[in-house]
């Protein structure tokens, strides 16, 4: 029996970046991106007023808090004005943020320390060079690395790649997934079950898990057992996915037949793994180009938990992630829980916060089954039992992958 840590490793060394594909901006965020973005001009590209005011010498109002200065004003600068102006000592013009200072201004006087008249103004406090005013240069300089190779896009990014004049990006695209549920028992949820038949879930709801991942998912529904048709289909997945995901196809008969439809297409390798819920899965790497696809129980408790566990940081790391796996926290235990001797545990939970300590407590959630899919549904939380370990006292203290919070 394999651990998870070593089928887990072994699933990472399969994950493959997708080729960098150029798009717009406004399709680039939450995506990686694949090139250095180099600033080709100043931002902002000129000395621009950062408030609304008076655009001012500032040496000609250093003493206004000791005698008010009175300037006249010899024009008005609106923003995108292209109208060149020069300012003349002794004089001020009037300027709306974002307006380009006139030549020799080297402050704006805030409207609130003036009387804002618009023939001389009286300014009544002193401001030194520079203020409020957004310098040349003062975000990026010409030659600056605006979003470097690797980073995330997301909005301050997009605003930056804008700012910056690029209407296209060269991005890491997301890992395509394709899911298949497999079994002969399964309907539709747009059909009525008859005797023996069951809504088919786990192609919903493995496909919902791998977008949350940030995949680009196929949802390819249900196919039966017939080895022929099964094989045909997944072969044709293999051409267009970077992570096939086949829920159904492992233990018992008919999962034998199906790992041995898709041996076919390459090596899987069904060998159990010390987890549980879902020891029963499988994992190889299919077709021509050794697309890594996995086999997951039919039970969607199960399913999502080796989703969540060996599936969800391939899919990060095809991304290019640097932390693939979730975050694990400390918590101590609300109830006691026990767990599967020789096999590392995955129990649902909720992460609480203690408002007196800040300590993470732990409660677990429907430990009397692993079918129990609407426990899953209220947490956000695994609690993760070694394989050494059988009984936990509650106040103990456990590791804690966070899901993160719905909504």
């Amino acid at each position: 029996m394999k651990s998870v840590s070593a089928q887990l490793a072994r699933a990472l060394d399969a994950a493959v970046r997708p080729a960098p594909v150029r798009v717009a901006i406004s399709e680039a965020q939450g995506l990686l991106c694949a090139e250095e973005i180099v600033a080709e001009r100043a931002l902002p590209g000129f000395d621009q007023a950062a408030i609304d005011g008076y655009a001012v010498r500032s040496v000609d109002v250093r003493n206004a808090v000791a005698e008010p200065a009175v300037l006249p004003v010899v024009g008005e600068i609106a923003a995108g004005s292209r109208q060149p102006r020069r300012l003349q000592p002794g004089q001020a013009v009037r300027v709306a943020t974002g307006a380009a200072l006139p030549t020799l201004a080297d402050a704006v006087v805030p409207l609130d320390f003036t009387d804002q008249q618009h023939a001389r103004v009286t300014v009544h406090q002193s401001v030194p060079s520079a203020a409020y005013v957004r310098r040349t240069g003062e975000d990026v300089q010409t030659g600056d690395v605006a979003v470097r190779r690797g980073d995330v896009i997301g909005s301050a990014q997009v605003g930056l790649l804008a700012a910056v004049g690029r209407a296209k990006v060269l991005v890491y695209p997301k890992p395509r997934v394709s899911v298949v549920s497999v079994g002969d028992e399964l309907v539709d949820i747009d059909r009525t079950p008859t005797q023996g038949q069951v809504y088919d879930v786990n192609s919903y709801a493995l496909a919902a898990a791998a977008r949350d991942a940030g995949a680009e998912v196929t949802r390819v529904g249900i196919v039966g057992t017939d080895p022929r048709r099964l094989r045909e289909l997944v072969e044709g997945r293999l051409l267009m996915s970077e992570i096939v995901v086949v829920a159904g196809g492992v233990g018992g008969t008919s999962g034998a037949e199906v790992c041995a439809a898709l041996a076919e297409l390459g090596e899987i390798d069904t060998d159990r793994v010390a987890m549980h819920p879902g020891s029963v899965q499988g994992f190889g790497r299919l077709g021509p180009d050794a697309v890594p696809t996995f086999l997951v129980p039919a039970n969607p408790m199960s399913a999502l938990v080796v989703f969540e566990v060996l599936v969800r940081p391939l899919i990060r790391a095809a991304q290019g992630k640097r932390n693939p796996t979730r975050r694990t926290v400390t918590a101590r235990l609300l109830s006691p829980v026990s767990s599967a001797k020789g096999r590392k545990g995955y129990l649902r939970g909720q992460l609480l916060r203690d408002e007196n300590n800040g300590e993470y407590l732990a409660q677990p959630l429907g430990t009397s089954g692993a079918h129990l899919l609407a426990s899953l549904a209220e947490a956000n939380c695994l609690i993760c039992i070694d394989e050494d370990v059988v009984d936990i006292a509650a106040g103990e203290e456990v590791d804690v992958a966070f899901l993160g919070q719905r909504g």
